[in-house]
């Protein structure tokens, strides 16, 4: 399964009511649960970013699961695909 790593940012409404963001994460979880993504990890950070998910899933599966997430309006991301050691060891050996 691709790997996502999902750089996000709180928008001024999920700043607002960041109380409410350890909740609303255990719903996104949950609905990106019933489309087949696996939350790998989540991390509350401090920095440029306000946290950091990696997840698991089809692209297509995390494509809806990241367009619901923005509809609510509480977070922005960036998303890039992550490819594990073996995956760029194979990758490698391709080389020419």
């Amino acid at each position: 399964m691709p790997t996502f790593v999902s750089l996000v940012n709180l928008t001024d409404q999920g700043a607002k009511n960041i109380k409410e963001s350890p909740q609303r994460f255990e719903a996104f979880q949950a609905m990106a649960g019933k489309l087949g993504i696996k939350i790998k990890s989540v991390y509350y950070t401090q920095g440029q970013y306000d946290m950091v998910v990696i997840l698991e899933g089809s692209d297509e599966a995390g494509m809806l699961s990241l367009l619901n997430l923005v509809t609510l309006g509480n977070a922005r991301f960036q998303t890039m695909r992550g490819f594990s050691v073996d995956e760029m060891k194979g990758f490698i050996s391709k080389m020419s």
